[in-house]
């Protein structure tokens, strides 16, 4: 049975590179970091050099990289270090983030910390006037959660309107860039961003390793408790392993981003073609049927009916997608993304995610359009 993964904004297939360069740093170099002997400190320059070749990248310095366990851990980090140590009282973020941002707001509003949700559009986007109305009423330090791309309908943060709006009225900024690491050319030497979270497992890395960025000047207070790890910031033997896999995935997705994103975006107008050609009745959610919108690895399709079978049978076709309508027959645990937007009637529709990397081909589009028309 053929098997195509369109499941990349969940996690990527790592390149081979990247398991090469992690089994020889297993076999290698296994001392622990923190040790003072030869071993340890063959290991901890390994670390060092990956940590910088990673803030070459994103143009920021070294001291301004603090490796975390991936994604989450990074945003709980930034939230909470914000609360915990920076007089952060008031926290402005949206219903379309990552649970890794609202669960953990929800746990700093139980302890006494302002929440507040900007409005979203009928698109998926955010109300920008709505953030601004926010932040201007608002009379206590703030911080402004915002991802930069949306793992489930790939809508696109405008950064520069946000980062204008943060300097006017003094707040900081956090986004939760997790899918636009390694997809998208970050310039933090260019653009005033306070905090940024990544997880190397969506950019073709190994899961269990991301790390987060925290300006200089905002301060770093740990989180996690014990030793003296990550400069003090982050307690906990570092994954030597893992760290050097995550580099070398960035330093590849850095080098052939131009060509990556041609592709990308070559392949989603190529599928949307030929999708709306085959199911017309379909429709593309949000602004993810807009490549010049959205990003160039995430659609989200909404079909004209409930059909609670369909991850299912794709499955036993060998085809990976993720999904389920906003509210999903006997659950009411739909995406809180797509509830955040779409009316009533479009919540009872099934609706698929469908997401691509730099190795997906025009091939396995076909096969994915092809066997969804039977099922449809």
């Amino acid at each position: 049975m053929k098997r195509v993964y369109l499941d990349n904004a969940a996690t990527t297939p790592m390149l081979p590179e990247v398991v090469e360069v992690m089994v020889a740093t297993m076999q290698s170099t296994f001392g622990n970091p923190s040790s003072t002997h030869a071993f340890g400190r063959s290991a901890k320059a390994v670390i060092e050099n990956a940590r910088k070749n990673i803030a070459k990248h994103l143009h920021c310095t070294t001291s301004e990289i603090v490796f975390t366990s991936g994604g989450t851990e990074a945003d709980n980090f930034i939230l909470k270090n914000a609360v915990n140590h920076l007089g952060v009282q008031h926290i402005i973020t949206s219903p379309l983030e990552h649970h890794a941002v609202l669960h953990t707001v929800d746990f700093l509003a139980a302890k006494g910390t302002q929440i507040s949700y900007v409005n979203t559009l009928n698109d998926g986007t955010i109300d920008y006037q709505h953030l601004e109305d926010l932040l201007s009423k608002s009379t206590q330090k703030t911080l402004i959660s915002l991802m930069h791309v949306n793992n489930e309908i790939g809508t696109i943060l405008d950064l520069p309107k946000v980062i204008a709006l943060k300097q006017q009225y003094n707040a900081l900024f956090h986004s939760d860039t997790v899918q636009s690491i390694g997809h998208f050319p970050l310039n933090l030497a260019d653009i005033n961003i306070d905090f940024i979270t990544a997880a190397a497992h969506k950019f073709h890395g190994p899961k269990g390793i991301g790390f987060a960025f925290f300006r200089k000047g905002t301060g770093i207070h740990p989180e996690i408790l014990g030793g003296e790890q990550e400069r003090g910031s982050r307690a906990g033997t570092e994954n030597t392993a893992a760290i050097v896999g995550m580099e070398k995935a960035l330093s590849i997705c850095v080098q052939h981003m131009e060509d990556d994103v041609a592709h990308l975006k070559n392949l989603k107008e190529y599928f949307i073609s030929k999708f709306i050609s085959k199911v017309p009745t379909a429709k593309f959610n949000g602004v993810s049927g807009d490549v010049h919108q959205s990003t160039h690895t995430v659609i989200n399709i909404q079909f004209d009916k409930d059909l609670p079978m369909l991850l299912f049978q794709l499955d036993m076709k060998g085809i990976a997608v993720s999904g389920g309508s906003a509210c999903q027959s006997g659950s009411n645990k739909g995406s809180h993304v797509l509830q955040s937007f779409l009316n009533d009637e479009a919540q009872q529709n099934t609706s698929l995610r469908v997401s691509f990397s730099k190795l997906t081909s025009k091939e396995e589009v076909d096969y994915f359009v092809e066997e969804i028309v039977g099922l449809v």
